[in-house]
Protein backbone atom coordinates (compact mmCIF):
# COMPACT_ATOMS: atom_id res chain seq x y z
CA UNK A 1 0.00 0.00 0.00
CA UNK A 2 0.95 3.40 -0.41
CA UNK A 3 -0.17 6.83 0.06
CA UNK A 4 -2.86 8.43 -1.97
CA UNK A 5 0.06 10.96 -3.66
CA UNK A 6 2.14 8.17 -4.71
CA UNK A 7 -0.48 5.64 -6.12
CA UNK A 8 -1.70 8.39 -8.60
CA UNK A 9 1.91 9.97 -9.43
CA UNK A 10 2.44 6.34 -10.78
CA UNK A 11 -0.75 5.79 -12.45
CA UNK A 12 -0.74 9.32 -13.90
CA UNK A 13 2.61 8.72 -16.51
CA UNK A 14 -0.02 5.97 -18.29
CA UNK A 15 -2.46 8.55 -18.73
CA UNK A 16 -2.78 10.28 -22.42
CA UNK A 17 -3.44 13.65 -20.31
CA UNK A 18 -0.45 13.92 -18.32
CA UNK A 19 1.92 16.44 -20.23
CA UNK A 20 4.92 15.29 -18.51
CA UNK A 21 5.81 12.38 -20.75
CA UNK A 22 9.04 10.72 -19.85
CA UNK A 23 9.24 11.87 -16.01
CA UNK A 24 8.23 10.75 -12.92
CA UNK A 25 5.78 13.50 -11.55
CA UNK A 26 7.07 15.49 -8.23
CA UNK A 27 3.03 15.80 -6.91
CA UNK A 28 2.51 18.50 -4.03
CA UNK A 29 -1.43 18.79 -2.99
CA UNK A 30 -2.87 21.42 -3.82
CA UNK A 31 -6.38 21.75 -2.27
CA UNK A 32 -8.82 18.52 -1.83
CA UNK A 33 -12.64 18.72 -1.62
CA UNK A 34 -14.86 15.39 -0.90
CA UNK A 35 -17.85 15.11 -2.48
CA UNK A 36 -20.89 13.60 -0.56
CA UNK A 37 -22.89 11.23 -2.99
CA UNK A 38 -25.97 8.68 -3.14
CA UNK A 39 -23.49 5.86 -3.25
CA UNK A 40 -23.07 4.35 0.87
CA UNK A 41 -20.08 2.48 -0.61
CA UNK A 42 -18.41 5.50 -2.53
CA UNK A 43 -16.34 8.30 -1.16
CA UNK A 44 -15.89 11.03 -4.60
CA UNK A 45 -12.63 13.28 -3.56
CA UNK A 46 -11.35 16.02 -6.03
CA UNK A 47 -7.70 17.09 -5.68
CA UNK A 48 -6.01 19.67 -7.41
CA UNK A 49 -2.20 18.65 -7.64
CA UNK A 50 0.96 20.71 -8.32
CA UNK A 51 3.46 18.76 -10.52
CA UNK A 52 6.72 20.42 -9.31
CA UNK A 53 8.75 18.43 -11.75
CA UNK A 54 7.89 20.37 -14.80
CA UNK A 55 8.76 23.88 -15.64
CA UNK A 56 6.57 25.40 -15.26
CA UNK A 57 5.13 23.40 -12.44
CA UNK A 58 1.51 21.69 -13.70
CA UNK A 59 -1.86 21.92 -11.90
CA UNK A 60 -3.69 18.56 -12.27
CA UNK A 61 -7.46 17.75 -11.79
CA UNK A 62 -7.45 14.40 -10.33
CA UNK A 63 -10.77 13.22 -9.16
CA UNK A 64 -11.12 9.70 -7.11
CA UNK A 65 -13.68 7.80 -6.32
CA UNK A 66 -12.74 6.01 -3.18
CA UNK A 67 -14.36 2.17 -2.65
CA UNK A 68 -13.64 -0.59 0.17
CA UNK A 69 -14.12 -2.72 -2.47
CA UNK A 70 -13.64 -3.63 -6.32
CA UNK A 71 -16.98 -3.62 -7.64
CA UNK A 72 -17.26 -6.23 -10.55
CA UNK A 73 -15.98 -4.85 -13.84
CA UNK A 74 -13.91 -1.97 -12.44
CA UNK A 75 -10.63 -3.55 -12.14
CA UNK A 76 -9.06 -1.65 -15.34
CA UNK A 77 -10.30 2.19 -13.32
CA UNK A 78 -8.02 0.73 -10.47
CA UNK A 79 -5.36 3.42 -9.38
CA UNK A 80 -4.15 1.61 -6.33
CA UNK A 81 -4.68 0.73 -2.81
CA UNK A 82 -3.88 3.89 -0.25
CA UNK A 83 -2.39 4.01 3.28
CA UNK A 84 -6.18 3.55 4.66
CA UNK A 85 -7.13 0.40 2.98
CA UNK A 86 -9.32 2.22 0.10
CA UNK A 87 -9.46 1.13 -2.92
CA UNK A 88 -8.81 4.05 -5.27
CA UNK A 89 -10.61 4.43 -8.92
CA UNK A 90 -10.55 7.28 -11.97
CA UNK A 91 -13.33 8.87 -11.00
CA UNK A 92 -15.02 9.87 -14.83
CA UNK A 93 -15.26 5.84 -14.85
CA UNK A 94 -17.59 5.81 -11.97
CA UNK A 95 -21.34 6.14 -11.55
CA UNK A 96 -21.47 7.52 -8.62
CA UNK A 97 -19.06 10.99 -9.33
CA UNK A 98 -20.93 10.86 -12.87
CA UNK A 99 -24.15 11.52 -10.94
CA UNK A 100 -22.54 13.48 -8.85
CA UNK A 101 -20.72 15.60 -11.31
CA UNK A 102 -24.22 15.93 -13.44
CA UNK A 103 -25.72 17.30 -10.47
CA UNK A 104 -23.42 20.00 -9.57
CA UNK A 105 -23.16 20.98 -13.36
CA UNK A 106 -26.93 21.73 -12.99
CA UNK A 107 -27.80 18.98 -15.34
CA UNK A 108 -30.87 17.15 -14.17
CA UNK A 109 -32.09 13.57 -16.40
CA UNK A 110 -33.12 9.96 -15.55
CA UNK A 111 -30.25 8.44 -17.21
CA UNK A 112 -27.10 9.40 -16.01
CA UNK A 113 -25.09 5.93 -17.38
CA UNK A 114 -21.60 7.05 -18.57
CA UNK A 115 -18.79 6.38 -20.80
CA UNK A 116 -15.43 7.40 -20.93
CA UNK A 117 -14.50 8.74 -24.84
CA UNK A 118 -11.47 6.66 -25.40
CA UNK A 119 -9.79 8.80 -28.44
CA UNK A 120 -6.38 10.93 -27.68
CA UNK A 121 -7.62 13.86 -25.66
CA UNK A 122 -6.13 16.00 -23.42
CA UNK A 123 -8.86 16.12 -21.05
CA UNK A 124 -11.49 13.26 -20.26
CA UNK A 125 -15.00 13.39 -21.96
CA UNK A 126 -17.37 11.53 -19.97
CA UNK A 127 -20.54 10.99 -22.91
CA UNK A 128 -24.03 9.97 -21.00
CA UNK A 129 -26.42 9.18 -24.24
CA UNK A 130 -28.61 6.25 -22.78
CA UNK A 131 -32.45 6.64 -22.86
CA UNK A 132 -34.64 8.81 -24.48
CA UNK A 133 -33.30 11.90 -23.17
CA UNK A 134 -31.03 14.49 -25.07
CA UNK A 135 -27.33 13.21 -25.20
CA UNK A 136 -24.50 15.46 -23.76
CA UNK A 137 -20.82 14.82 -22.95
CA UNK A 138 -19.24 15.74 -19.28
CA UNK A 139 -16.09 17.17 -20.02
CA UNK A 140 -13.54 16.71 -17.25
CA UNK A 141 -10.00 19.91 -17.41
CA UNK A 142 -7.62 17.67 -16.74
CA UNK A 143 -4.41 20.74 -16.60
CA UNK A 144 -6.52 23.28 -14.62
CA UNK A 145 -5.67 27.04 -14.38
CA UNK A 146 -6.26 30.23 -12.68
CA UNK A 147 -9.11 32.20 -14.72
CA UNK A 148 -11.84 31.17 -16.67
CA UNK A 149 -11.35 28.58 -19.50
CA UNK A 150 -12.05 29.82 -22.95
CA UNK A 151 -13.68 26.63 -23.88
CA UNK A 152 -16.48 27.65 -21.48
CA UNK A 153 -16.06 30.91 -21.98
CA UNK A 154 -16.65 31.37 -25.80
CA UNK A 155 -19.15 28.11 -26.25
CA UNK A 156 -21.07 29.59 -22.94
CA UNK A 157 -21.22 33.12 -25.02
CA UNK A 158 -21.97 31.67 -28.80
CA UNK A 159 -24.84 29.38 -27.10
CA UNK A 160 -26.26 32.50 -25.47
CA UNK A 161 -26.21 34.53 -29.06
CA UNK A 162 -28.24 31.08 -30.43
CA UNK A 163 -25.34 29.82 -32.52
CA UNK A 164 -25.51 26.55 -33.79
CA UNK A 165 -22.11 25.87 -35.18
CA UNK A 166 -20.91 24.59 -31.55
CA UNK A 167 -22.62 22.32 -29.40
CA UNK A 168 -25.05 24.20 -26.96
CA UNK A 169 -23.34 24.67 -23.64
CA UNK A 170 -25.59 22.84 -20.72
CA UNK A 171 -23.39 24.30 -17.47
CA UNK A 172 -19.91 24.49 -15.76
CA UNK A 173 -18.20 23.97 -12.84
CA UNK A 174 -15.24 25.76 -10.76
CA UNK A 175 -13.29 25.40 -7.88
CA UNK A 176 -11.38 27.59 -5.84
CA UNK A 177 -7.75 27.02 -4.61
CA UNK A 178 -4.72 28.76 -2.81
CA UNK A 179 -1.39 28.12 -4.30
CA UNK A 180 1.42 30.66 -3.09
CA UNK A 181 4.34 28.02 -5.26
CA UNK A 182 2.22 27.73 -8.55
CA UNK A 183 3.04 28.70 -11.61
CA UNK A 184 -0.71 31.16 -11.96
CA UNK A 185 -0.88 33.42 -9.36
CA UNK A 186 2.64 33.09 -6.93
CA UNK A 187 0.15 34.17 -3.73
CA UNK A 188 -1.54 33.16 -0.72
CA UNK A 189 -4.88 34.45 -2.26
CA UNK A 190 -7.19 32.20 -3.40
CA UNK A 191 -7.87 31.92 -7.24
CA UNK A 192 -10.58 30.25 -8.96
CA UNK A 193 -10.56 28.34 -12.37
CA UNK A 194 -12.91 26.33 -14.40
CA UNK A 195 -12.08 22.37 -13.58
CA UNK A 196 -15.43 20.94 -15.95
CA UNK A 197 -18.32 21.66 -18.16
CA UNK A 198 -21.23 20.17 -19.62
CA UNK A 199 -22.66 20.53 -23.44
CA UNK A 200 -24.81 18.64 -25.44
CA UNK A 201 -23.51 15.78 -27.47
CA UNK A 202 -24.72 15.21 -31.30
CA UNK A 203 -24.86 11.58 -32.23
CA UNK A 204 -23.91 10.21 -35.71
CA UNK A 205 -21.19 13.08 -36.50
CA UNK A 206 -17.40 12.23 -37.91
CA UNK A 207 -14.27 13.87 -37.23
CA UNK A 208 -12.98 16.05 -40.25
CA UNK A 209 -9.40 14.99 -39.60
CA UNK A 210 -10.73 11.14 -40.83
CA UNK A 211 -12.62 12.57 -43.19
CA UNK A 212 -10.16 14.80 -44.92
CA UNK A 213 -7.94 11.72 -45.14
CA UNK A 214 -10.14 9.09 -46.79
CA UNK A 215 -10.87 11.80 -49.37
CA UNK A 216 -7.14 12.30 -50.04
CA UNK A 217 -5.92 9.09 -49.97
CA UNK A 218 -8.94 8.30 -51.99
CA UNK A 219 -8.28 10.92 -54.85
CA UNK A 220 -11.86 11.91 -54.32
CA UNK A 221 -12.55 15.99 -53.68
CA UNK A 222 -12.96 17.70 -50.85
CA UNK A 223 -13.88 21.16 -51.89
CA UNK A 224 -17.53 21.46 -51.25
CA UNK A 225 -16.73 20.25 -47.68
CA UNK A 226 -13.76 22.24 -47.19
CA UNK A 227 -15.88 25.27 -48.84
CA UNK A 228 -19.05 24.39 -46.01
CA UNK A 229 -16.41 24.55 -43.42
CA UNK A 230 -15.03 28.17 -44.63
CA UNK A 231 -18.44 29.21 -44.05
CA UNK A 232 -19.10 28.07 -40.95
CA UNK A 233 -15.43 29.41 -39.95
CA UNK A 234 -16.54 32.83 -40.90
CA UNK A 235 -19.40 32.56 -39.29
CA UNK A 236 -18.09 31.36 -35.72
CA UNK A 237 -15.85 34.49 -36.14
CA UNK A 238 -18.68 36.81 -36.82
CA UNK A 239 -20.51 35.33 -33.95
CA UNK A 240 -17.64 35.96 -31.35
CA UNK A 241 -17.24 39.04 -32.56
CA UNK A 242 -20.09 40.75 -31.94
CA UNK A 243 -20.91 38.58 -28.38
CA UNK A 244 -16.80 39.24 -26.91
CA UNK A 245 -14.53 41.83 -26.82
CA UNK A 246 -12.70 42.65 -30.23
CA UNK A 247 -10.63 45.85 -31.40
CA UNK A 248 -8.35 47.17 -33.98
CA UNK A 249 -5.05 46.28 -34.05
CA UNK A 250 -2.37 48.78 -32.50
CA UNK A 251 1.12 49.39 -33.55
CA UNK A 252 1.90 47.41 -30.21
CA UNK A 253 0.28 44.39 -30.96
CA UNK A 254 0.99 44.07 -34.08
CA UNK A 255 5.34 44.23 -32.78
CA UNK A 256 4.10 42.02 -30.09
CA UNK A 257 2.93 39.33 -32.89
CA UNK A 258 5.80 39.69 -34.93
CA UNK A 259 8.28 39.87 -32.12
CA UNK A 260 6.93 36.25 -31.32
CA UNK A 261 6.88 34.79 -34.61
CA UNK A 262 11.44 35.76 -34.75
CA UNK A 263 11.23 33.97 -31.10
CA UNK A 264 9.68 31.20 -32.08
CA UNK A 265 11.93 30.73 -35.16
CA UNK A 266 15.15 31.08 -33.39
CA UNK A 267 14.41 28.49 -30.83
CA UNK A 268 12.95 26.36 -33.98
CA UNK A 269 16.45 26.43 -35.84
CA UNK A 270 17.72 24.57 -32.61
CA UNK A 271 15.94 21.25 -33.06
CA UNK A 272 15.48 21.90 -36.85
CA UNK A 273 19.03 23.02 -38.62
CA UNK A 274 17.25 23.17 -42.15
CA UNK A 275 15.55 26.33 -40.96
CA UNK A 276 19.14 28.54 -40.84
CA UNK A 277 19.71 28.39 -44.59
CA UNK A 278 15.88 29.68 -44.73
CA UNK A 279 16.04 32.53 -42.05
CA UNK A 280 16.55 35.28 -43.76
CA UNK A 281 13.47 34.52 -45.83
CA UNK A 282 11.43 33.35 -43.41
CA UNK A 283 11.93 36.93 -41.71
CA UNK A 284 11.36 38.86 -44.92
CA UNK A 285 8.19 37.33 -44.41
CA UNK A 286 7.72 38.00 -41.28
CA UNK A 287 8.48 41.51 -41.48
CA UNK A 288 6.60 42.39 -44.57
CA UNK A 289 3.23 41.55 -42.90
CA UNK A 290 4.09 44.00 -39.84
CA UNK A 291 3.27 46.82 -42.81
CA UNK A 292 0.21 44.79 -44.02
CA UNK A 293 -3.33 45.97 -43.08
CA UNK A 294 -4.79 43.67 -40.30
CA UNK A 295 -8.08 42.90 -39.87
CA UNK A 296 -9.67 43.86 -36.14
CA UNK A 297 -8.41 41.62 -33.29
CA UNK A 298 -11.22 39.40 -31.72
CA UNK A 299 -11.56 36.24 -29.59
CA UNK A 300 -10.59 33.09 -31.76
CA UNK A 301 -10.52 29.20 -31.54
CA UNK A 302 -7.42 29.23 -30.96
CA UNK A 303 -6.18 25.72 -32.41
CA UNK A 304 -8.01 25.57 -35.50
CA UNK A 305 -7.77 22.34 -37.56
CA UNK A 306 -9.41 19.17 -38.53
CA UNK A 307 -9.74 17.18 -35.76
CA UNK A 308 -11.41 20.26 -33.95
CA UNK A 309 -14.54 19.77 -36.29
CA UNK A 310 -17.43 17.56 -36.67
CA UNK A 311 -19.37 17.01 -39.35
CA UNK A 312 -23.38 15.97 -38.89
CA UNK A 313 -24.77 13.35 -41.15
CA UNK A 314 -26.46 16.36 -43.20
CA UNK A 315 -22.80 17.48 -43.98
CA UNK A 316 -22.78 20.60 -41.72
CA UNK A 317 -20.24 21.42 -39.79
CA UNK A 318 -19.40 22.22 -35.98
CA UNK A 319 -16.52 23.62 -33.98
CA UNK A 320 -15.32 22.16 -31.06
CA UNK A 321 -12.98 22.48 -28.23
CA UNK A 322 -12.18 25.94 -28.32
CA UNK A 323 -10.02 25.84 -25.21
CA UNK A 324 -6.76 27.41 -27.34
CA UNK A 325 -3.34 25.32 -27.14
CA UNK A 326 -3.64 23.51 -23.57
CA UNK A 327 0.18 23.93 -23.10
CA UNK A 328 0.08 27.95 -23.33
CA UNK A 329 -0.57 30.17 -20.53
CA UNK A 330 -4.38 31.22 -19.27
CA UNK A 331 -4.11 34.06 -20.41
CA UNK A 332 -2.16 34.22 -23.69
CA UNK A 333 -5.20 31.78 -24.96
CA UNK A 334 -8.04 34.45 -23.48
CA UNK A 335 -6.53 37.31 -25.19
CA UNK A 336 -8.16 38.83 -28.69
CA UNK A 337 -5.85 37.24 -31.43
CA UNK A 338 -6.47 37.62 -35.67
CA UNK A 339 -9.08 35.85 -36.80
CA UNK A 340 -6.03 34.66 -39.84
CA UNK A 341 -4.46 32.41 -36.87
CA UNK A 342 -7.79 29.75 -37.45
CA UNK A 343 -7.86 30.19 -40.83
CA UNK A 344 -3.66 29.70 -41.25
CA UNK A 345 -4.23 26.52 -38.86
CA UNK A 346 -6.80 24.99 -41.08
CA UNK A 347 -4.48 25.82 -43.76
CA UNK A 348 -1.89 24.06 -42.47
CA UNK A 349 -4.56 20.97 -41.52
CA UNK A 350 -4.85 20.24 -45.39
CA UNK A 351 -1.54 20.53 -46.58
CA UNK A 352 -1.18 17.58 -43.23
CA UNK A 353 -3.57 16.00 -44.64
CA UNK A 354 -1.41 15.35 -47.59
CA UNK A 355 1.68 14.96 -46.12
CA UNK A 356 0.93 12.39 -43.90
CA UNK A 357 0.05 10.34 -46.81
CA UNK A 358 3.40 11.03 -48.22
CA UNK A 359 5.60 10.50 -45.21
CA UNK A 360 3.79 7.11 -44.63
CA UNK A 361 5.22 6.11 -48.07
CA UNK A 362 8.29 7.27 -47.71
CA UNK A 363 8.46 5.75 -43.99
CA UNK A 364 7.57 1.92 -45.77
CA UNK A 365 9.91 2.98 -48.28
CA UNK A 366 12.74 3.26 -45.37
CA UNK A 367 14.14 5.28 -42.72
CA UNK A 368 13.85 9.16 -43.71
CA UNK A 369 16.83 10.80 -43.83
CA UNK A 370 16.18 14.42 -42.38
CA UNK A 371 19.41 15.83 -41.71
CA UNK A 372 19.67 15.70 -45.74
CA UNK A 373 16.48 16.80 -46.74
CA UNK A 374 15.94 18.93 -50.33
CA UNK A 375 14.39 21.96 -49.45
CA UNK A 376 14.00 23.19 -53.24
CA UNK A 377 12.31 19.40 -53.66
CA UNK A 378 10.13 20.03 -50.65
CA UNK A 379 8.75 23.24 -52.20
CA UNK A 380 7.88 22.02 -55.41
CA UNK A 381 6.36 18.85 -54.01
CA UNK A 382 4.09 21.33 -51.79
CA UNK A 383 3.59 23.39 -54.62
CA UNK A 384 2.25 20.20 -56.94
CA UNK A 385 -0.49 18.91 -53.87
CA UNK A 386 -3.59 19.43 -56.00
CA UNK A 387 -6.09 17.92 -53.47
CA UNK A 388 -4.48 20.25 -50.87
CA UNK A 389 -4.43 23.13 -53.17
CA UNK A 390 -8.02 22.63 -53.83
CA UNK A 391 -9.30 22.35 -50.43
CA UNK A 392 -7.10 25.39 -49.25
CA UNK A 393 -8.76 27.30 -52.23
CA UNK A 394 -12.51 26.11 -51.11
CA UNK A 395 -12.05 27.02 -47.80
CA UNK A 396 -11.00 30.24 -48.62
CA UNK A 397 -13.25 30.76 -51.01
CA UNK A 398 -16.17 30.02 -48.27
CA UNK A 399 -14.85 32.30 -45.35
CA UNK A 400 -14.21 35.28 -47.86
CA UNK A 401 -18.14 34.63 -48.56
CA UNK A 402 -19.41 34.90 -45.48
CA UNK A 403 -16.90 37.03 -43.81
CA UNK A 404 -17.01 40.20 -46.59
CA UNK A 405 -13.25 40.01 -46.00
CA UNK A 406 -11.36 40.12 -48.86
CA UNK A 407 -8.04 37.94 -47.82
CA UNK A 408 -6.11 38.13 -50.59
CA UNK A 409 -5.96 41.71 -49.69
CA UNK A 410 -4.13 39.91 -46.65
CA UNK A 411 -2.58 37.09 -48.28
CA UNK A 412 1.26 38.76 -46.65
CA UNK A 413 -0.34 38.61 -42.87
CA UNK A 414 -1.90 35.28 -43.61
CA UNK A 415 1.34 33.65 -45.48
CA UNK A 416 2.70 35.00 -41.95
CA UNK A 417 0.47 33.65 -39.63
CA UNK A 418 0.99 30.07 -41.99
CA UNK A 419 4.60 30.30 -41.74
CA UNK A 420 4.79 31.03 -38.45
CA UNK A 421 2.41 27.54 -37.80
CA UNK A 422 4.54 25.50 -40.05
CA UNK A 423 7.88 26.82 -38.50
CA UNK A 424 6.40 25.46 -35.14
CA UNK A 425 5.33 22.04 -36.56
CA UNK A 426 8.59 21.67 -37.98
CA UNK A 427 9.93 22.20 -34.22
CA UNK A 428 7.29 19.71 -32.65
CA UNK A 429 8.01 16.90 -35.50
CA UNK A 430 11.95 17.01 -35.03
CA UNK A 431 11.14 16.43 -31.41
CA UNK A 432 8.29 14.05 -31.74
CA UNK A 433 7.90 12.73 -34.81
CA UNK A 434 11.10 13.01 -37.68
CA UNK A 435 9.28 11.33 -40.05
CA UNK A 436 6.82 13.72 -40.41
CA UNK A 437 9.20 16.65 -40.13
CA UNK A 438 9.11 17.05 -44.61
CA UNK A 439 5.79 18.02 -44.22
CA UNK A 440 5.81 21.42 -42.88
CA UNK A 441 9.36 21.80 -44.13
CA UNK A 442 7.77 21.20 -47.42
CA UNK A 443 5.35 24.36 -46.40
CA UNK A 444 8.04 26.45 -44.86
CA UNK A 445 9.90 26.32 -48.28
CA UNK A 446 6.59 26.90 -50.74
CA UNK A 447 5.80 29.86 -48.39
CA UNK A 448 8.93 31.41 -49.05
CA UNK A 449 10.07 30.16 -52.35
CA UNK A 450 9.60 32.74 -55.61
CA UNK A 451 6.53 31.59 -56.69
CA UNK A 452 4.64 32.06 -53.49
CA UNK A 453 6.14 35.39 -53.36
CA UNK A 454 4.99 36.39 -56.57
CA UNK A 455 1.47 35.84 -55.55
CA UNK A 456 1.40 38.45 -52.54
Amino acid sequence: MHSTLECVAEWMTRQRWYAGKGRVPQLVEVSREDWACADPDARIRVLLLRDIASTPPSLYHVPLVLRTTIPRGRGPQLIGRDENDDYLFDAPHDPAYVSTLLHRLGVRRDDEAGRVHTGEQSNTSIIIDGGSEAPLVAKVFRLVHAGENPDVVLQSALTAAGNRSVPRMLGALSATWSDPHGSDAHTDEPVTGHIAFAQEFVPGVRDGWPLALEAAEEGESFTADAERLGRVTADVHAALARCLPSREATLGDVVGFVAGWHQRLAIAMADVPQLRELRPAIEAVYDAASGAPWPPLQRIHGDFHLGQVLRRPSGEWLLVDFEGEPLRPLAERSRVDSPLRDVAGMLRSFDYAVGSLRSATRAAAGVIDTASLDLDALAQEAERAEWARAARAAFLDGYIAVSGLDLRAHRALLDAFELDKAVYEAMYEARNRPTWLPIPLAAVAYLVSTPRAAKR
